[in-house]
């Protein structure tokens, strides 16, 4: 249908590449009136007031993770979703990657058994300048590094794991000089005592994710998302009844990333037909709400 961006350059290359049009302002577009929904991926402090904006003009939205700079924010977003009765999708890519949609789907047959805890990590290394960028400044980003690639680990723990809550965090500066983290090391836990360990980190160096899941009968280690992070691959440790090396099976996804395309289609098709399939509303929520929770306590 059309973009707007405030730099006009970048949409007029968006608009030749995707052979649409530009807007000149975001209350022009929102006024066309066959606009089913508006996709929203700007800087964390714009998310809120364009989403917003979007469901009053009665359009459904896609907004970029993390769907606000802070759970305050989000909480309004919510409430106006419904009362509007209109859908709001936040862009967590992550649990259509093959290898993690396979997890889960391992996970829910219940084939490593009865869960035990969940380890992740997840990081990259910055680059030149990166503590002078608008991730390193808390208004315009809401934080650092827990609030970028930590809401990932957090809404994957909760797919996982269900209601938790914050059992231990810590958000130090090791290496950027900036006023917000460059790492994260935080603890969440379940009402049946089930853990999700996990750090994120722009102290990388080597861009990497992980993911393991521990059940009573197996577990599951997932690796790499693809690109700069290696081949993703998911591995099925089955544990055998006499116990010793487990039964190990891989799989390796080394086919381009088209994560955000299936989470786009998914969208997209529950709005055709009514279907629910890609809510998150109220697990975004929640991701926000653990992410505020930590950095009060921290006092970040």
């Amino acid at each position: 249908m059309g973009c707007f961006d405030t730099n006009t350059s970048a949409a007029e290359v968006f608009a030749t590449e995707f052979g649409t049009k530009t807007f000149t302002s975001v209350n022009e577009l929102l006024a066309v009136g066959e606009l089913d929904f508006v996709i929203v991926a700007t800087r964390h402090d714009s998310l809120s007031p364009l989403a917003i904006a979007t469901l009053n003009a009665g359009k459904h939205v896609f907004i970029e993770k993390p769907g606000a700079l802070n759970h305050d924010e989000f909480l309004k977003i919510h409430e106006v979703a419904n009362k509007n009765k209109l859908r709001v999708h936040i862009g967590y890519n992550h649990q259509y990657h093959p290898a993690i949609s396979k997890a889960m789907q391992i996970f829910v047959e219940g084939l490593i058994g009865e869960l035990m805890f969940l380890r992740g990590r997840y990081g990259h290394g910055g680059r030149l300048g990166y503590e002078k960028e608008w991730r390193a400044d808390k208004l315009k980003s809401g934080g650092g590094e827990l609030i970028d690639q930590g809401t990932h680990l957090i809404e994957l723990s909760l797919a996982f794991l269900g209601d938790v809550q914050l059992d231990y965090a810590a958000v130090p500066n090791y290496f950027w000089d900036m006023p917000v983290e460059d790492n994260a090391f935080i603890s969440l836990k379940n009402n049946a005592g089930n853990i999700a360990f996990l750090q994120a980190s722009c102290t990388e160096w080597k861009n990497k994710f992980s993911m393991e899941v521990y059940g009573k009968a197996g577990k599951l280690e997932i690796s790499g998302l693809g690109r700069s992070y290696g081949v993703e691959t998911l591995t099925f440790h089955k544990m055998l009844p006499e116990m010793g090396p487990p039964v190990t099976q891989t799989w390796s996804f080394p086919e381009p990333d088209n994560s955000w395309a299936l989470e786009m289609l998914d969208f997209i098709e529950d709005l055709r037909t009514g279907t629910r399939n890609s809510d998150n509303l109220d697990s975004s929520l929640e991701v926000l709400r653990v992410i505020g929770e930590i950095y009060s306590r921290t006092n970040r």
